[in-house]
């Protein structure tokens, strides 16, 4: 269902909300930019999109069609948070470098579902607020699938295959693959900063030009990366034959991790079930918020198979594998940190300049001649 710029699409549970009065805008720029805060399917439940700081801190209480898209990320920060200082304590992870990677993936397993639940309280306040919530949003998303790859590098790759020059390149690849869906996920918004998009992005919005288009882009993004970080673990699980193939309890837990990703990005990709039923859902129950139950759920279940490979096959590793070092799991991820936040800022600039006054505009330009 497209936007049609029907005022339903502005209440939200119990009293009708109409043009605030925070907004200075005329009607037709208002429903523009309400065209801005619109997802598929859903018609009710929105926040106005002028809110201020305060507003969107009040409605974690209130039900609106964001309250459990960042409840369902922002509880479980706690539980991962939970996790990592568990490891560091009791696990001691700072003496051994081998635990460094396990810290890592649940650093960043910390990083984006906090970063989530703070794009999703905040976007509300403007249209150039929104894209900048979800700029960080991509970025955290990009940095856990880095982490990811640094644990798989480091527990997970088939005996066949560690070692080998593609264990060598692989974490190299999983930083550049990092940087180009950050890059890639925030160009599916607006496109190219300062080239294609500027401050008055109510104006310019190329997502509403072509949506498709742009989840399309946003798909490919966050699958690649997946994709590619899961190619040991797609060979060690359906492909490898023989005694090398590393075959332990584990595979059972990664197997689970494998079906709710894949469970996950079905629900980003297709929005059901409001698809189905438009309206239906717009409180509890639309994909967005089964996207984040299940993606905790593979997270948690994807912590759970690397400390248990990392526990069965500790000494055949530190034995045949490549050295655990700064580098290879904490530096690198440092690294992916900087230049993704690089990315997130080049196309934020645009939006934190002031929009320029269009009248004010053309009477210096009619002065000027």
């Amino acid at each position: 269902m497209g936007w049609h710029g029907n005022t339903t699409l502005i209440k939200t549970r119990g009293t009708p909300r109409h043009q605030p009065q925070v907004c200075s805008l005329a009607d037709s720029s208002y429903l523009q930019l309400f065209a801005v805060f619109h997802e598929d399917s859903i018609i009710s439940g929105y926040r106005s999109p002028c809110s201020s700081a305060m507003d969107c801190i009040f409605s974690l209480f209130q039900l609106t069609n964001e309250t459990l898209n960042i409840w369902t990320h922002f509880l479980p920060t706690w539980y991962f948070l939970w996790k990592l200082i568990s490891v560091v304590l009791i696990q001691t992870a700072w003496q051994h470098t081998f635990t460094w990677p396990l810290v890592v993936l649940i650093i960043s397993s910390c990083i984006y579902p906090l970063a989530s639940s703070c794009a999703h309280t905040f976007n509300s306040m403007s249209a150039r607020v929104r894209h900048m919530c979800f700029y960080i949003d991509y970025g955290a998303l990009s940095l856990y699938s880095l982490g990811s790859a640094v644990t798989y590098s480091a527990y997970v790759f088939p005996d066949k295959w560690v070692n080998s020059i593609f264990h060598q390149c692989f974490i190299p690849f999983a930083l550049l693959n990092s940087m180009i869906c950050t890059a890639l996920a925030c160009y599916s918004r607006l496109g190219l900063p300062f080239l294609h998009h500027n401050s008055d992005v109510v104006k310019r919005f190329s997502e509403c030009q072509s949506p498709r288009f742009s989840k399309v882009l946003r798909v490919v993004a966050f699958a690649y990366p997946y994709l590619f970080d899961s190619i040991p673990l797609f060979y060690r699980l359906f492909l490898c034959e023989g005694e090398d193939c590393t075959d332990n309890d584990t595979n059972v837990l990664h197997s689970t991790h494998i079906a709710l990703a894949f469970l996950t990005g079905f629900l980003f990709a297709t929005h059901l079930p409001e698809r189905l039923a438009p309206g239906s859902f717009d409180y509890i129950g639309h994909s967005h918020q089964l996207f984040h139950v299940f993606g905790i759920l593979g997270t948690h279940f994807q912590v759970m198979a690397i400390e248990q490979d990392m526990v069965l096959r500790r000494s055949w590793l530190l034995d045949h594998s490549l050295p655990i070092t700064f580098a290879n799991s904490m530096g690198v991820t440092l690294i992916g940190l900087l230049v993704n936040l690089i990315i997130i800022i080049l196309y934020s600039l645009p939006l934190l300049s002031k929009p320029v006054d269009q009248q004010k505009k053309q009477n210096r330009q009619a002065k000027a001649h």
